[in-house]
């Protein structure tokens, strides 16, 4: 495994790689890996020849007041568990690699997809996602690159960026890995005190009782969110910024759940601010 901190480097050790023939593979990450993380670099070595991850906490996704001095940085850990796990190239840029004085061009989903959830809640995110993922794509060029379903949003912005600047790049999404107990993985996870990270279970509690619910044949899209509101309600250690059934693609709000759906959910339990969602509808195995 080479692990490499410039741009240079971690192009042309990308470049070289394709001219070989191999297909590469990528998956961007802002470190503190777990086995969330781990799962999307396993996809990558059973579909790709060649295995990239970058680990940078990017500053431009953090609003005023977020944890980005916080935020878990794990670096050794990290490159250890990358390459047990046979990773070809790690890319570990600084802030100011990235961005380097005089930086002053984004990148810019607009439209509901980046103003609405996270995106109310969070101004400025989505640009720094896109304007991140964006100039990774350029630096490491890779056929395809590998995303977590955890955030939904996230990936139906990256998506539709991909799709809209033409980019050669296949985007993978990789399904939700989760504790026994049902939380999603998260690097944020860490944050949490022992009884906060018995109330988190609340989150994947609320979907499922939603997603029965639906089962049992409930379709309508604002019942169905009061099954999961409720559920999160009665966690007294919870606070609600959002729970919201989606069309599946546009993140457009529907009335009825007759086609695949998403129901997105944003939860704060204490300090810690927790996403997680689930696919419901018709067809749909959550």
């Amino acid at each position: 495994m080479r692990t490499v901190y410039s741009v240079s480097e971690a192009r042309t050790a990308s470049k070289n790689a394709r001219e070989t023939g191999m297909k590469v593979g990528f998956v961007p990450t802002m470190g503190a890996l777990h086995s969330g993380h781990m799962s999307l670099v396993h996809r990558a070595h059973t579909e790709c020849d060649y295995v990239v991850v970058s680990i940078f906490v990017n500053p431009t996704q953090f609003g005023p007041g977020e944890d980005f001095d916080r935020y878990p940085r794990t670096l050794d850990q990290d490159l250890e568990k990358c390459r047990s796990a046979g990773v070809d190239l790690v890319f570990v840029p600084s802030a100011s690699e990235m961005y380097p004085p005089g930086f002053d061009s984004w990148v810019e989903v607009k439209g509901l997809i980046t103003e609405t959830l996270e995106g109310s809640f969070r101004p400025g995110h989505f640009r720094g996602v896109a304007t991140v993922c964006a100039k990774l794509f350029n630096i490491v060029a890779p056929q395809r690159a590998y995303f977590g379903m955890k955030d939904y949003q996230q990936l139906k912005v990256i998506q539709k960026m991909v799709r809209d600047l033409d980019m050669p790049i296949d985007i993978i999404p990789c399904e939700t890995v989760r504790e026994a107990d049902g939380l999603a993985m998260s690097s944020r996870n860490s944050y949490l005190d022992f009884e906060e990270r018995r109330a988190a279970t609340v989150l994947s509690r609320a979907l499922n009782a939603a997603s029965d619910a639906f089962e049992a044949g409930q379709k309508d899209a604002t019942a169905l969110e009061e099954v999961a509101r409720g559920l999160i309600k009665a966690e007294p250690l919870a606070s609600i910024d959002y729970v919201a059934i989606r069309d599946a693609e546009s993140l457009e709000p529907i009335q009825v759940v007759d086609k695949t759906a998403v129901l997105l959910l944003a939860v704060r339990i204490g300090t810690t601010r927790l996403i997680d969602n689930c696919l419901i509808g018709p067809n749909v195995n959550i």
